[in-house]
């Protein structure tokens, strides 16, 4: 899609619930029921009821869970249009719901993911789609994350210790976030004396593995005017595949993710400059340094040196991951990013606020083929 009618988008469609359940490890239920009680609390949080629903985007979770026509009987929804994503981050489907209401499809729409991945102890090692990188010894996302990191290391002398910001930075956050798994006390001491997963990414620099839920609620900009909660106006969105990527010479550096870059800010009508507070997909710290590069909020080789003197952190010039992210506060294929954003635009985050946030975005991709960016705003 163009840019042109990507901007046709720009504030007609806004998030009105998110609900977020407990993190960490909820034993006595599947993925299912962990994704229908956040959509409870989704719904509460619009004050809205299920029958004001009439579009269900469900995310599949590991062990065949996740599935539309298994929640919607679970919710008692019978909803006008339902589908189900194979691919995770919340954005894809924010997207979906968003050109579903925007041509009349559907008029509210629910988004949800729910897993048991941490209490039903899933295997993690890749399915028959990973075959091709299964067949190079990449067995999970620490293989081709850690020579990501050395190849930054390689090229631009980024250091261990200039990584360690990263975690401490989302640590930080989460020790404010009452959901968050991990709000122990982290150093750098403790950072660079902790284990290497794959050299050189510590424990540390490693997502956590949890069991949550998380839903989010959206309709036209119309009809937000009369909801419970302010609304929260998607202004831009920009998403690219690369199916191929395994058979690009760039493979590590995603070069498909300079697509949605160049697509996301001139479809919300606004800079990276113009950015208050920012949410990247963080499975690995390794993410959030290339993103920072990628997406041009500094040069491509000095993200080490841009995460530096507190920058990243709550009162710094560029406010990042305030929930704690995938590091410390949940996994959750991050889908807890949006809630938080969504909190922070409306002003309710609590003592992680930032102050006079108006402007949020958000940065994801799948693996290594999918890419996405959301960018809202405040009412």
């Amino acid at each position: 899609m163009s840019v042109t009618e990507l901007s046709k988008l720009r504030d007609q469609v806004a998030i009105v619930g998110v609900g977020t359940t407990r993190q960490g490890t909820i034993p006595g239920k599947d993925g299912n029921e962990i994704a229908v009680d956040a959509f409870k609390l989704a719904l509460d949080d619009a004050g809205l009821e299920k029958d004001d629903i009439d579009g269900l985007l469900t995310c599949r979770s590991f062990g065949d869970l996740g599935v539309d026509t298994q929640i919607a009987p679970l919710i008692g929804l019978n909803p006008l249009y339902s589908a189900t994503l194979d691919y995770g981050t919340c954005n894809f489907s924010l997207h979906f719901a968003a050109m579903l209401i925007a041509s009349g499809f559907a008029h509210t729409v629910a988004c949800m993911y729910g897993t048991n991945q941490r209490s039903n102890r899933n295997f993690f090692a890749g399915t028959s789609a990973a075959d091709y990188a299964l067949a190079h010894g990449l067995f999970n996302i620490a293989g081709p994350a850690s020579m990501a990191l050395r190849r930054h290391m390689h090229e631009h002398g980024t250091t261990e210790e200039q990584m360690s910001a990263i975690a401490l930075t989302e640590r930080a956050h989460a020790r404010l976030n009452p959901i968050a798994v991990m709000r122990d006390e982290l150093t750098k001491d403790d950072y660079l004396n902790s284990r290497y997963i794959v050299e050189p990414l510590h424990l540390f620099d490693m997502c956590l593995i949890t069991d949550g839920g998380a839903c989010v609620i959206l309709t036209s900009a119309e009809r937000a005017r009369d909801m419970k909660q302010p609304p929260v106006y998607i202004m831009g969105m920009a998403e690219n595949t690369s199916l191929r990527n395994f058979q690009n010479d760039d493979q590590l550096m995603r070069p498909f993710i300079q697509t949605v870059r160049d697509q996301v800010y001139p479809a919300a009508g606004v800079g990276r400059e113009d950015v208050d507070v920012l949410f990247i997909q963080d499975p690995t710290s390794v993410w959030v340094l290339q993103m920072l590069e990628w997406y041009g909020f500094c040069e491509v080789g000095e993200g080490g040196s841009f995460i530096q003197d507190g920058r990243i952190g709550l009162g710094g010039e560029l406010p990042l991951n305030t929930n704690g992210g995938q590091l410390s506060e949940s996994y959750m294929w991050g889908w807890l990013h949006i809630p938080e954003a969504v909190r922070q635009l409306r002003g309710q985050a609590g003592p992680r606020q930032v102050e006079g946030a108006e402007i949020a975005q958000y940065c994801s991709t799948m693996a290594f083929s999918k890419a996405a960016s959301t960018i809202m705003r405040r009412d």
